[in-house]
């Protein structure tokens, strides 16, 4: 597998639009070995006031551009799901590593289109699972492996969001809740964090069901999801997501089980958790956030590009969240 010949990972990113304000691209020039240098969004007013605003050198209107662009030595994709294949294969047949955002595609198949392209090229593909990097869930990995609650036998998680009128007033430029762009609804956008998270705790999942609904009526997209699901170390877990409940009911709560004690945690909340053992007192975890919240990865990946270690957020890892997402929304997409 290539990874790049130089030292320093220059980055070219395709669309960059609101995640690449603060969350990822300002991360790329404060990693050493690793700098921002061009940018590519179709709308030329928009994408050179990007570029004014944070010093990238170079702007382009048309991502084949970008990608051919020899100072570029790896992409980052921060585009809609549906275009993620395309541009993973323009990469890729550009000989470039590609970093792309989540959820990795709209459909497992794309995903394994995007893994076939890059294994061609011999190029690596990373997805933006960064939760998988911040310093909480980390720890919270490190206490599972040390069998700090003994035994996991299960996993529970609950996700309720009342609507957003503000949001729904504007859903036509709401590209979350259109399936032909996302794959799904914001199931997609935010459960694919959850599953993602829960394979980087306990493995790949192996057996998953489950079932959704358009109860709200609001937009086409999946609004309610619940099912189960079995990972490969033998664990088992449930879940239920509704995006369209009462404020009062909202909740952001995942609770692993284990035979000596209980982890609970907000998957999208501050860097914290709680540890319950039997017999003691619950302890509060509390962890710093960094401000570019994805930095932790990317410096992971730009590590990995380097030759000094291994990434863990690979294309294998995220199809197999595409896969889950699928079979608990009962099998669409296949």
């Amino acid at each position: 597998m290539k990874k790049i010949k130089e030292e320093e990972v220059r980055w070219g990113i395709i669309g960059v639009g609101n995640v690449c304000e603060v969350k990822s691209a300002p991360a790329m020039n404060l990693i050493q070995n690793s700098c921002l240098v061009a940018v590519m969004r179709r709308n030329e007013e928009k994408v050179k006031d990007y570029a004014n605003r944070h010093q990238v050198p170079k702007w382009y209107t048309q991502a084949e551009e970008l990608i051919n662009d020899p100072e570029v030595n790896a992409i980052y994709i921060a585009t809609p799901p549906n275009m993620h294949l395309t541009y993973t294969e323009l990469a890729a047949k550009a000989g470039k590593p590609v970093y792309v955002e989540k959820p990795m595609a709209r459909t497992y198949a794309e995903c394994l289109s995007m893994i076939q392209a890059c294994e061609k090229a011999q190029v690596p593909l990373y997805v933006a699972y960064y939760r998988r990097a911040l310093p909480h869930f980390v720890k919270i990995k490190e206490l599972l492996e040390q069998g700090e609650i003994g035994a996991v036998r299960t996993v529970h998680i609950q996700m309720r969001q009342e609507p957003e009128p503000e949001i729904i007033a504007q859903l036509e430029n709401n590209w979350r809740v259109d399936p032909e762009i996302a794959g799904g609804g914001y199931f997609y956008d935010l459960a694919s964090h959850q599953m993602d998270l829960l394979q980087f705790f306990f493995g790949k999942i192996i057996q998953a069901s489950g079932f959704q609904s358009n109860q709200a009526g609001l937009y086409e997209a999946e609004d309610t999801v619940v099912g189960s699901f079995a990972f490969e170390n033998g664990t088992m877990g449930t879940g239920n997501w509704s995006f369209a409940s009462a404020k009062e009911n909202q909740i952001d709560q995942i609770i692993i089980d284990g035979s000596l004690g209980q982890i609970r945690f907000e998957t999208f909340g501050k860097g914290e958790f709680y540890l319950k053992k039997d017999g003691d007192t619950e302890k509060h975890f509390q962890f710093d956030l960094p401000k570019h919240i994805q930095q932790p990865l990317i410096q992971l990946i730009v590590d990995d590009l380097l030759g000094k270690n291994q990434g863990p957020s690979t294309g294998y890892t995220a199809a197999s969240t595409n896969w889950v997402l699928e079979k608990l929304t009962g099998g669409k997409g296949k």
